[in-house]
């Protein structure tokens, strides 16, 4: 949970609060954990939270460290990259009966690399990791705040993976396997028992691996504004058809629309709705 500075100045970000956005805007209760500085950027971040309607019950709130802040590049809308400043306040996220309460009563457990990048932060989250019921690792990974250890205990605890080709063609090299879509996605599940494996091809769509099947959708063309936040929609989308019981395909086509919708606007967390989503998914099919 951090802010995002682009050229034309700053907006919120961070994968969790995305994804968060995402499936409040598709009608589904989610809640952020998460920590921010006792400062103006802490205090304008916890508003744009609660203007979406989300609570902020579980976000810290610490002195010592400040609210995060990333620098993100923007000149290849195709391809966003990011400066993150560290250590910041979401670095020392500290374990409390609260978090273990919300994490054993969820329907899932979205999760990120990033989380643990610090000690403080990486301690929380494998404790939380013992506790939830359906464990869904967004990857996320982001150069130099990762290990290939880290990675991999991550990748052993989920119960679902959604990554992008770029981090499938990483992972697969550090154990010697081809990241040809069909053999990545079925040695992953396998590897790692996953319930589900999914990677996004930005332009080209996504496939996921998911019953022992592989499933693909095509892309959308849309005018592309930037990319942040299109992968958060995505998965936003993906769980919850995962929830509602639906079919691969169909979840697996609207979240291809969610990600492209966002691409389409400014902005990690445009106010996109179930409804436009299910229509530029109609598009795709006709």
């Amino acid at each position: 949970m951090l802010w995002d500075v682009l050229p034309t100045g700053k907006q919120p970000g961070g994968a969790p609060l995305n994804v968060a956005v995402h499936l409040h805007n598709f009608g589904l209760e989610a809640h952020i954990i998460s920590r921010v500085g006792h400062d103006d950027l802490g205090a304008e971040l916890l508003a744009f939270v609660e203007s979406k309607h989300i609570s902020t019950r579980y976000v810290q709130q610490g002195e010592t460290h400040l609210t995060g802040v990333v620098k993100a590049n923007v000149s290849n809308s195709m391809e966003v990259t990011y400066q993150i400043v560290k250590p910041v306040a979401w670095d020392y996220i500290q374990y409390d009966a609260a978090l273990s309460e919300l994490v054993q009563q969820a329907d899932a457990f979205v999760y990120g690399s990033l989380a643990a990048r610090h000690a403080p932060s990486r301690e929380t989250l494998y404790r939380l990791l013992q506790q939830a019921s359906l464990k869904v690792f967004d990857v996320n990974l982001r150069p130099p705040h990762y290990s290939r250890d880290v990675v991999s205990y991550l990748l052993n605890q989920a119960d679902i993976v959604k990554l992008n080709h770029h981090e499938l063609e990483e992972i697969m090299g550090w154990f010697s396997v081809s990241s040809d879509e069909a053999t990545a996605l079925r040695w992953l599940a396998e590897r790692f028992q996953l319930q589900a494996v999914c990677v996004t091809k930005g332009a080209d769509g996504a496939a996921l691996w998911v019953d022992r099947q592989l499933y693909s959708s095509p892309g959308l063309v849309v005018q592309v504004q930037d990319t942040i936040g299109s992968g958060d929609a995505f998965l936003a989308a993906l769980l919850r058809g995962w929830l509602a019981g639906q079919t691969p395909p169909d979840y697996l086509a609207f979240a291809c629309a969610a990600g492209s919708l966002v691409a389409s606007c400014q902005g990690a967390t445009p106010p996109i709705s179930e409804a436009e989503v299910l229509a530029l998914a109609a598009t795709s099919a006709t």
